[in-house]
């Protein structure tokens, strides 16, 4: 939540083949140092790409990334960091946030989260409509949205999920946090009044035992799947009827540690986890992916899990990185091609440091054509960079994947 200094600027490298890896900016000048990235693609038109930064940066392409337009994005409820950007099936653009409604008269700082949609790939904004809205104190943090790209009876149905804080940084054991999710049926117009998720609760700290990091996926008939990480461990849970009703928590793995731990060089780091999956028509179709990092190892790595029974049971977890040195990756982001099935992985990595104590890093994508069982890693960075400790790195990265072109950013 700490937005006081952030990253320079971002890149996005646009993977057409796995021969090249150009990187290309997307932010310009103007930029007030953008940093937590989204990217999503349109697959009504593939060309059109549209992505987001802290606070309140949207950028799109028309010409599949290879440049792109900058916006400052505007509110009734205020724009206020945490973007997240998801086509739907028809091409609607829609873009989640949270909001700041201090010195308003009308609310208070992040008191709802808001969502927006575009019928212009981020042209013009008709909905601009605030979910979860908890007043005197509540507050609402770390949305995401999944969306059914299926043919299923629900497809075009949006899901978000997040957590809610009685207050957010209480050490108090009376506030608690919350997995809250929303639902629309009518292509962001409206919202469902949101429902709890999880089971076991966390603190309001803002640490390990805070729940956090449900990032929804929908399956193949429709099916809404979630993780996140707390002081249980990584949870998982579903629903079979559109995002009604779901079932209880189920434990995927433990987390060594906690969620919340530390990088040379990096203002504070996270593995809260991201899930997908399969809706292709490929042999792992209906297969669930969960994605994080942990510090198991001694050093930070990259992780899946992988079920292929809907969620009933799961894999041991799985290194993604595929390095031989105790070095650290860290913030990793998940893509799972709805057209062709193959899982996309993009970390920040330091396994090219002779010198352990180096903060030089890297940007890897990982790429996984057999169902989650084994990854090739490429290098996509063409040159390496330094992150300053002093200055707020984000809390994420992003990537999206249709039809073997993938998006790193």
């Amino acid at each position: 939540m700490n937005y006081k200094k952030v990253l320079a600027f971002i890149v996005l490298t646009n993977l057409l083949t796995f021969a090249q890896f150009q990187n290309v900016r997307v932010s310009n000048s103007s930029a007030n140092q953008p940093n937590e990235v989204s990217i999503t693609i349109n697959p009504a038109n593939p060309s059109f790409i549209a992505a987001g930064s802290n606070l309140n940066l949207l950028y799109t392409s028309a010409d599949e990334g290879r440049t792109w337009a900058q916006k400052q994005m505007s509110s009734i409820w205020r724009v206020y960091g945490d973007p997240c950007l998801v086509y739907d099936k028809n091409g609607f653009l829609f873009y989640g946030h949270l909001s700041d409604q201090r010195n308003t008269g009308s609310g208070y700082w992040i008191d709802r989260i808001v969502v927006q949609r575009s019928a212009t790939n981020g042209t013009d904004w008709d909905y601009d409509v605030g979910v979860g809205y908890a007043p005197p104190v509540k507050q609402q943090d770390k949305e995401w949205i999944g969306v059914d790209l299926s043919d299923s009876k629900f497809k075009n149905n949006l899901y978000m999920a997040w957590t809610e804080f009685d207050k957010y940084g209480s050490s108090s054991k009376s506030d608690s946090t919350r997995i809250l999710l929303s639902r629309s049926t009518n292509s962001g117009q409206s919202w469902s009044s949101p429902i709890k998720i999880n089971t076991r609760s966390g603190d309001c700290i803002d640490d390990d035992n805070t729940v956090e990091g449900c990032v929804p996926a929908v399956g193949p008939n429709g099916e809404v799947y979630l993780s996140w990480s707390g002081p249980a461990g990584l949870m998982f849970d579903k629903s079979t009827d559109g995002g009604v009703t779901f079932g209880s928590d189920a434990k995927v793995s433990s987390l060594y540690g906690g969620w919340a731990f530390d990088i040379t060089g990096i203002n504070r780091c996270n593995g809260m986890p991201i899930t997908g999956c399969d809706i292709s028509n490929s042999k792992y179709r209906g297969n669930i992916y969960i994605n994080w990092s942990d510090q198991i190892n001694g050093d930070t790595d990259i992780f899946l899990a992988k079920s292929t029974d809907g969620g009933k049971t799961w894999s041991a977890a799985k290194r993604v990185n595929n390095d031989f040195l105790k070095r650290d990756q860290f913030f990793t982001w998940m893509s799972v091609d709805p057209i062709t099935g193959i899982i996309y992985i993009v970390f920040y990595d330091r396994r090219d440091n002779l010198d352990p104590s180096s903060t030089q890093t890297h940007l890897y994508l990982a790429r996984s054509d057999d169902g989650g069982e084994t990854f090739k890693n490429y290098r996509v960075t063409e040159t390496p960079f330094f992150p300053n400790a002093n200055i707020f790195f984000g809390d994420y990265t992003g990537i999206a994947a249709y039809n073997k072109k993938v998006y790193p950013i």
